[in-house]
């Protein structure tokens, strides 16, 4: 190997170490920053419960330890596995899903807030651990299938029906907008891979209808969209979180009113530490406060992108794709939809949001990157034994 080759590969090494180690260091400030403010979004509601007002941060504590440790496991296995373990990922969702729904599992799986979608007393949320079995699953097959992607009956079709079926689960428990995620998840993914963009054209015109005959059935998402845009449309209960939302929003201002200093916390913005933590935000930090975690977004964004595109593996390409399309595109809808700029939805802010399951698996996505983002300095110099599992461009047999 020339000098200039050996200096390559100490520059390739070094630039995606820096990237991991930035991601990490994204990632814990995104957890500190979420920590206070759960603290103060959350302090009063809980005291009103006849909690302490520690009650949401200790148990959010409780979530980013055993996160933690899902996190340093993830990223010291090699992302490879989850290739290997991709269908069994996949009937693992699917069967949890289905204990949300199935009509003699209410004894596990209570109705909470007109909706089945948690587990053991709301311990265990499947939809969120199924958006990784959708990432891996579509990127493994993906990968497997190759040139009969370009195929809608092999290719399209058949990947479809599995993450479909995800999808009506979802829809039944009920919960569209997860339903709605789990196809536009697969079709990024499927898009990165090569599919062809006229099957998505075709089958976006067929589900459109099957897609607005859910949302006349479901009354409470027909309410929410006309709400969006017609406020008088609608009772004024409809939009009350969002109108509660854009008063926190509307008084901080540019700088906020002061961490703590709050008022929607006290009763008026229903689940201020939750499903609208994003209104707590722009009423205690301002537009600075909305602005700087856009950012810290924009930041995970390009980083994640910046890994994928180094990869060695096709697979891991769309894996980081995937994990990054997600983790980015739940925050920014989460924003949208607490300064009214998006239908009411409830989706949390990963890293900042109350709740365990999508603190763990952000927390697990996020090794995963870390792992792609690093793997390439660990198997230098190390051959590709299988041709599907070679970067692209590289023969099998090739050194890095």
């Amino acid at each position: 190997m020339s000098a200039g080759a050996a200096l390559a590969g100490m520059r390739d090494r070094w630039r995606t170490s820096v990237e991991a180690r930035a991601l990490i260091m994204l990632t814990a400030t995104l957890l500190a920053f979420g920590l206070a403010t759960l603290y103060s979004a959350s302090a009063m509601v809980a005291m009103q419960s006849g909690f302490g007002s520690t009650h949401f941060l200790l148990r959010q504590l409780s979530g980013i330890v055993v996160g933690a440790v899902l996190f340093v496991l993830a990223a010291k296995q090699d992302a490879e596995w989850w290739r290997d373990i991709a269908w069994p990922l996949m009937f693992g969702a699917i069967a949890l899903m289905l204990l949300c729904v199935l009509p003699f599992t209410r004894s596990i799986a209570p109705s909470i807030h007109g909706s089945r979608r948690f587990l053991f007393g709301g311990s265990i949320q499947p939809s969120e651990y199924a958006k990784l079995a959708v990432i891996a699953w579509t990127a493994m097959l993906t990968v497997k299938k190759g040139d009969q992607l370009r195929r809608l009956t092999k290719g399209l079709l058949p990947i479809l029906l599995v993450v479909g079926t995800l999808a009506v689960l979802a829809a039944l428990e009920p919960d569209l907008s997860i339903a709605v995620y789990y196809v536009l998840l697969m079709g990024v993914i499927l898009f990165a891979g090569g599919v062809r963009i006229g099957h998505f054209v075709f089958l976006g015109v067929v589900s459109v209808p099957i897609v607005w005959s859910q949302v006349q059935r479901l009354q409470y998402v027909l309410e929410r969209l006309l709400g969006f845009t017609d406020a008088g449309a609608v009772h004024r209960e409809v939009n009350f979180q969002l109108q509660q939302s854009l008063i926190a929003v509307g008084s901080g201002g540019l700088f906020g009113v002061g961490y703590g200093e709050g008022r929607q916390q006290y009763g008026f913005l229903p689940l201020p530490y939750n499903d609208f933590i994003g209104g707590n935000i722009g009423e205690e930090w301002g537009f600075i406060g909305i602005a700087g975690v856009t950012l810290l977004f924009a930041a995970y964004c390009w980083l994640g992108f910046r890994i994928a595109a180094q990869a060695r593996t096709p697979f891991q390409r769309l894996l980081a794709i995937g994990i990054t399309f997600t983790m980015v595109t739940t925050a920014y809808l989460h924003l949208g939809v607490a300064i009214g700029l998006l239908p009411t939805t409830g989706l949390t802010l990963p890293f900042i949001s109350y709740g365990r399951s999508n603190l763990l698996l952000s927390l697990l996505m996020t090794g995963i990157l870390v792992n792609i983002g690093s793997s390439r300095e660990r198997v230098h110099g190390e051959p590709a034994t299988d041709p599907t599992r070679a970067a692209p461009g590289m023969a099998a047999g090739s050194a890095y």
